[in-house]
């Protein structure tokens, strides 16, 4: 029988805070993607890499501010460090998970760059916030290098960048070659490297991707059966938080849509899960999308959990 193929996006929960967090949560992420490799899925992973990136483009400016000999890292480097070390905690830790249930299967990590359109609207209006906080000298100084900035009264100034919509998967080749060979592979970490492409020169972009819009695309792009969106609660909600919070166990893409219109999901954290599962299904109608807790992976597959999203 054919195995299931699937791309898995895991969110801020699989990883923790720091390095020493991400040790221990890529443990108990490993055995639930291993759940997934024993239920006979073939997996894909990508994941987030927020906090993973503003911590490293914090501690390379501060080495440059310590040590001024050093060149400055742009975001695009940063976001290639995350990606790496992120995607080594991941592969080894699922190794691990699945040698000690007698699974042998490699584990990869591919260094992965998503170009972007220099002309998204997103370089105009940037919302991600990363790195330390800064002084108002210390944030005029970056106004004076083209970058923006945004105060957050009480603490300081932070950098913002733009996120702007992935276009083509650079290295989607060689992330099919690898799925196809029956290898798990982990890639387009933290949404991407986001590039542009001049003259055939691929450039790295101040700015960051959202993962699940990545999630989106590259599930479509592989035409897998299955997109699997791992978050931080077990299923999607009407009038999350409120006193008439309402699971809801599936949604057809155009009930999304209208949950969309209807602002019913927030922005950078429900609102992009939805987004995916849009762009994935309109372009592979036969698939299906699940959306559900780390912890709650066993029961979703068995249908008494999570969200199923359909065409």
């Amino acid at each position: 029988m054919n195995k299931k193929k699937a791309v898995v996006s895991l969110g801020h929960e699989a990883l923790g805070y720091t390095i020493l967090e991400q040790w221990d949560a890529v443990k108990t992420t490993a055995r639930a993607l291993a759940d997934l490799v024993e239920a006979d899925y073939q997996l894909t992973i990508t994941h987030s890499n927020g906090r993973q990136v503003s911590m490293i483009h914090k501690a390379m400016t501060e080495l440059r501010r310590v040590y001024t000999d050093y060149t400055p890292a742009p975001m695009c480097v940063c976001s290639a460090m995350s990606q790496g070390y992120v995607g080594y905690d991941i592969q080894n830790a699922l190794r691990a998970e699945l040698v000690g249930r007698g699974i042998v299967k490699t584990v990869s990590t591919i260094l992965t760059q998503v170009t972007v359109d220099p002309y998204d609207e997103a370089f105009y209006n940037p919302t991600k916030v990363i790195g330390r906080y800064m002084s108002s000298d210390d944030a005029d100084a970056e106004i004076k290098k083209g970058n923006f900035v945004k105060e957050e009264p009480g603490k300081g100034f932070r950098r913002v960048v733009a996120a702007p919509s992935p276009i083509d998967i650079v290295e989607i080749d060689a992330i099919r070659t690898l799925a196809e060979a029956g290898q798990i592979v982990i890639a387009c970490g933290g949404g991407g490297i986001p590039v542009i492409e001049q003259n055939h020169v691929l450039k790295g972009a101040s700015a960051v991707i959202e993962k699940d819009a990545v999630a989106g695309r590259l599930a479509a792009s592989l035409h897998v059966d299955e997109l699997i969106i791992l978050t931080g609660v077990p299923c999607v909600y009407r009038n999350f938080g409120k006193p008439d919070q309402t699971a809801l166990p599936s949604l057809t893409v155009r009930q999304a849509k209208e949950l969309c219109e209807e602002g019913q999901f927030e922005t950078g954290t429900m609102l992009p899960k939805i987004e995916a599962a849009i762009t994935y299904l309109e372009e592979n109608p036969l698939g299906r999308v699940l959306i559900t807790s780390l912890g709650d992976v066993k029961e979703a597959l068995k249908g008494k959990s999570g969200t199923v999203v359909t065409v």
